[in-house]
């Protein structure tokens, strides 16, 4: 039985899955080579639990138990010498990827399932320097930021595992409400980028074709397609719309949209620009430095207010 988590990285990504798990009573340890990442991530971390409990997510006293179960360290070794699921999110680099895993490899018993929060590395080139048994027990499992909040959990399937070890990692990941899916081909993506980057293809080229405006174009999305998403998935809204009219539509439509197979030249543009979205102050939208965290807050309290919504359609 998996209980005790190890999260190897305390960025943005591991920090959040750090306290996905906590939350739900789980012994964390995170690491980092760096001990002001790990001081900044335990700050982070608490500003984000008590959002969540000013949102009835758990009770106000629960916080200081959640925090008490994130134990920091920048020393590997002592981290994962005893876990029983080892989560890396280290940097998108195949080779440093790789070493890390040949040393978790040595240093984690052999109980111990290691898995990668990669959506863009092939698994089986991460596990290439460790020993066969361990490879029966390595996966990806693809948290989406912020990783707290987004109840999606892509987990691979490729052959390797055992399926009585998928189902373990499987009812760890509902233990802790989030929504595991299993993802049974090793494409580039996965599934949930895939479909996001469909989607932000034709919206990048409706903006750059003057169609609309940023604000419309977003409007479209939030009050047309994403409204029934929240709820429905695109093939049960196909199904309720009937493949007929779909199959005219698309025959209608797909020659006509943006079928590039490289980043929107305006979105290329803008990067190029430095205007890199929130961060830096202006990317489709301008954002005033002096309300940042004011916008941050209020992002993060409509996701908070749509997990506890989507909660109710399980």
């Amino acid at each position: 039985m998996i209980r005790k988590i190890g999260i190897i990285g305390a960025g943005t990504m591991g920090h959040g899955i750090a306290e996905s798990f906590a939350m739900y009573g789980y012994d964390v340890n995170l690491y980092d080579i760096n001990a002001a990442a790990l001081e900044k991530a335990k700050l982070e971390m608490e500003q984000e639990l008590v959002m969540l409990a000013e949102e009835a997510i758990f009770a106000r006293a629960e916080l200081p138990k959640i925090l008490e179960r994130i134990k920091l360290s920048t020393d590997l070794k002592q981290t994962v010498e005893d876990r029983d699921y080892v989560i890396e999110c280290a940097p998108e680099n195949l080779e440093l990827k790789k070493n890390l895993f040949k040393q978790l490899d040595e240093i984690c018993p052999a109980k111990t399932i290691l898995a990668s929060n990669t959506s863009s590395l092939p698994l089986g080139e991460m596990m290439e320097l460790v020993g066969e048994d361990r490879k029966k027990r390595m996966m990806v499992n693809h948290m989406f930021n912020p990783a707290h909040l987004i109840p999606l959990v892509e987990l691979s399937f490729f052959g390797n595992m055992p399926e009585e070890i998928f189902a373990e990692v499987e009812d760890l990941y509902l233990s802790i409400k989030k929504q595991p899916i299993r993802i049974v081909k090793d494409v580039p993506g996965l599934v949930a980028n895939r479909i996001m980057q469909g989607v932000a293809r034709e919206v990048f080229s409706l903006i750059e074709q003057g169609v609309a405006d940023a604000a419309d174009i977003d409007r479209a999305l939030k009050f047309g397609p994403a409204f029934r998403y929240a709820t429905t998935g695109q093939l049960e809204v196909s199904d309720f719309g009937g493949l007929d009219i779909w199959c005219i539509v698309g025959d209608n439509l797909l020659k006509a949209m943006d079928n590039s197979q490289s980043a929107n030249k305006l979105l290329r543009q803008k990067v190029s620009e430095g205007k890199l979205g929130v961060k830096s102050g202006e990317g489709f939208y301008r954002y005033d430095p002096d309300k940042v965290a004011d916008i941050k807050i209020h992002f993060m309290k409509k996701l908070i207010r749509q997990l506890k919504v989507s909660q109710t359609y399980v």
